[in-house]
C-alpha cells in the first residue's frame, strides 16, 4: 500500500516517534474509558500502553548510543524513575482487581469495553505495520531495538483483543463481570515482568 510504503521510506527512529505518540494517545484515551465504565482491564491495558512508550523512548536512546551519539545520563534516571512508577501501577491495578474478586465484582459497561479496545488493536496493528521493515543501512542495535519495539507493539494489539474478548462476553451475558478483573491482572502481570526487563536493559546502557 502507498501509505505504507511512504512509512516505510521513513527512518526507525522517525517511526518509532510515530508509535511513541500513538501509545500516549491511546494511554490517555484508555484511562478515560476505565475510568467511566468502572473497568480495571481498560486501565491495566492504558498502563500497558504507557510501559510500551517507556520501553520505545529507551529504545530510541539506545540508538543514539548505537549511532555513538553523546548522550547525557539524566535520561538514564527519568527512565528508572517512570518504570518503577509503572511497576507501582500495575500493582496498584492487582490490588483492586484482588478486593473485586474477593467481593462482588462490580458491574462493568462491556460495550465501551469492547468498542475501546478494538480500536486499541487495530492502532496497535498499524503501528506494527509500520514497524515491520527496517532502515537499508540499519546497525544490528537499530535492528535489535526495531524489532524489539514491533513485538511490544503485536503484544499489545493481542492483549486489546483479549480485553475486547472479555468485553464483547460482558456485553453479550450483561454479566460475567468477574472477568474482567482476572483480565485486568493477567495484563498487569505481564507488564510488570517487562518493566522489570526494560529496567535491566536500562542498567546495560
Amino acid at each position: 500500500m502507498p501509505f505504507l510504503g511512504n512509512f516505510g521510506s521513513t527512518s526507525v527512529s522517525a517511526r518509532l516517534l510515530v508509535v511513541l505518540g500513538l501509545n500516549l494517545i491511546l494511554f490517555a484515551s484508555l484511562l478515560v474509558v476505565g475510568s467511566t465504565s468502572h473497568s480495571l482491564s481498560v486501565l491495566a491495558e492504558g498502563v500497558d500502553c504507557l510501559a510500551d512508550a517507556a520501553g520505545i523512548a529507551l529504545s530510541l536512546m539506545a540508538i543514539r548510543i548505537s549511532l555513538k551519539r553523546p548522550v547525557s545520563r539524566l535520561p538514564t534516571l527519568a527512565a528508572v524513575v517512570n518504570i518503577t512508577w509503572l511497576l507501582i501501577l500495575n500493582l496498584t491495578i492487582i490490588f483492586w482487581s484482588t478486593v473485586r474478586l474477593l467481593h462482588k465484582s462490580h458491574p462493568v459497561q462491556g460495550v465501551q469495553i469492547l468498542i475501546v479496545s478494538a480500536v486499541v488493536a487495530v492502532v496497535m496493528g498499524f503501528g506494527a505495520s509500520i514497524l515491520v521493515d527496517g532502515d537499508d543501512d540499519e546497525n544490528d542495535g537499530v535492528h535489535l531495538n526495531r524489532r524489539a519495539a514491533l513485538l511490544d507493539t503485536i503484544s499489545d494489539a493481542a492483549a486489546a483483543l483479549a480485553v475486547a474478548v472479555t468485553g464483547g462476553i460482558i456485553a453479550a451475558t450483561n454479566g460475567f463481570y468477574w472477568l474482567d478483573p482476572i483480565v485486568a491482572v493477567l495484563i498487569s502481570l505481564v507488564v510488570s515482568y517487562h518493566s522489570i526487563k526494560l529496567l535491566r536493559r536500562q542498567a546495560r546502557l
